[in-house]
């Protein structure tokens, strides 16, 4: 006999079924709540509400466990590409060879955008965030193919609205930071796969052969992996929310990528490095700021240390750590000012008891903004990384939403406001 949850109100009892994912997640089923009842519940962030039920990706935070359609984070980041884990995202299931060689034909075949999007580059203001110039160029491409908007595409539609989408990120993300320091515009180039491509718009030069390391292109193939989803994140619920009135997958992740830019979201990575220059203009003395952390009564906090959902360790940070290693060794920058008072920081993490016994270890923004900012990558633009490594799980949740046919998000509230009042003219207030 199946469980249930019995809620007394007004002296009255009621009866709610339970319900248990695969991996043991339990919850109480409550849609019936306000029909029956007449109440409806108050959670705060949706800290404890389950808005949906999703078989994309498995966290547990207490353990410190991230797995995509069930197969292990670290597997995947050591074995696999980010397309073919883009593919498990979207589709399910890991490709086989020929599925995958297809996939990739198909992306890198719509990497180029509209030359007109080049003339909507020039329009922002040389101040513009990168992370609003994305979310905005991602919004106009329903303009460049307007049936995406219909909520009524065939299936074969929709797949070419994701493929396109995937395709022309990296080439947008590139051009945003290409026009940000004035830069000529480089286009793709179909013999690069997708992370050497994008590594190639960033830092290629018409007037130079650009040669791709392959250690920079490991790294990045992992950083884009261990970003590319998370569950119900803020983001990531976001893309859901938006997309359940029928917007368009463009719309929606142009929706997700704005709450990505949020600092307490996406930003973490870029305050990891203003905080180790911050530490360097002050003489770098990390003891000094581990002292400050320790203080209850200091504002000052460590960035990426810890983790508002992993109350163990983040797996990932595991995974980025031997990568930020490689990089550095292979870039030659071991030596930095900044390295130096990182690794100062992460050793004092790893074990000093205060932080130990708080469970802050280093995560992975802590390693990915190292690994950015030795690959030259402006601050403002880590989280643009952020965006192009966590766009599969976007379209995953976004198509999976659209395929149970999930009803419009719809949260209730509960109101503290004025009760009814007259109005009052303007000449007797």
């Amino acid at each position: 006999m199946a469980e249930s949850a019995e809620m007394i109100l007004d002296g009255k009892t009621y009866s709610f079924p339970t319900i248990e994912g695969t991996e043991h997640e339990k919850a109480i089923d409550i849609a019936k709540l306000r029909d029956q009842t007449g109440y409806v519940t108050l959670d705060p962030g949706y800290k404890n509400t389950g808005a949906t039920k999703s078989a994309i990706t498995f966290l547990d935070g207490e353990e410190g466990i991230l797995r995509y359609r069930g197969y292990p984070i670290e597997q995947l980041a050591e074995q696999s590409s980010f397309l073919e884990v883009a593919y498990l995202l979207i589709y399910g299931s890991l490709p086989t060879q020929s599925e995958l060689d297809a996939f990739s034909n198909r992306v890198t075949k719509h990497t180029l955008v509209h030359e007109d999007i080049r003339k909507i580059f020039s329009g922002f203001p040389s101040s513009t965030h990168p992370m609003a110039i994305l979310s905005s160029i991602t919004c106009a491409l329903t303009g460049f193919y307007p049936e995406s908007i219909n909520p009524n595409q065939t299936a074969e539609q929709i797949d070419l609205t994701i493929v396109r989408l995937l395709a022309k990120m990296p080439t947008i993300a590139a051009w945003t930071y290409k026009n940000s320091i004035g830069h000529p515009l480089s286009y793709p180039r179909n013999d690069l796969d997708y992370c050497a491509n994008f590594l190639y718009m960033m830092f290629g030069y018409p007037t130079e052969k650009y040669e791709v390391n392959p250690v920079v292109v490991r790294a990045l193939n992992k950083l884009l992996i261990l970003h590319a989803d998370h569950e119900q994140n803020c983001s990531t619920s976001t893309v859901r929310l938006v997309g359940s009135s029928n917007a368009s997958l463009y719309g929606s992740v142009s929706a997700g990528i704005n709450a990505l830019w949020g600092p307490l979201h996406g930003g973490a990575n870029q305050e990891v490095i203003e905080m180790l220059e911050a530490i360097e203009r002050d003489g770098g003395d990390t003891s000094k700021f581990i002292a400050k952390a320790k203080d209850k009564e200091d504002p000052f906090r460590l960035m990426g240390f810890g983790h508002r959902v992993y109350k163990n360790f983040d797996p990932r940070a595991k995974i980025i750590k031997k990568a930020a290693d490689e990089v550095l060794q292979e870039l030659g920058v071991t030596n930095s000012p900044l390295l130096k008072i990182a690794k100062e920081l992460e050793e004092a993490a790893l074990t000093d008891q205060y932080f130990v016994d708080r469970k802050l270890y280093p995560n992975v923004d802590f390693y990915s903004g190292i690994i950015y900012k030795a690959l030259g990558i402006p601050s403002e633009m880590f989280t643009v990384l952020f965006a192009l490594g966590r766009l599969p799980g976007w379209i995953a949740q976004w198509k999976e939403m659209r395929e149970n046919k999930e009803p419009i998000g719809r949260p209730r509230q509960i109101y503290v406001g004025e009760q009814v009042r007259d109005y009052v003219g303007i000449e007797q207030r």
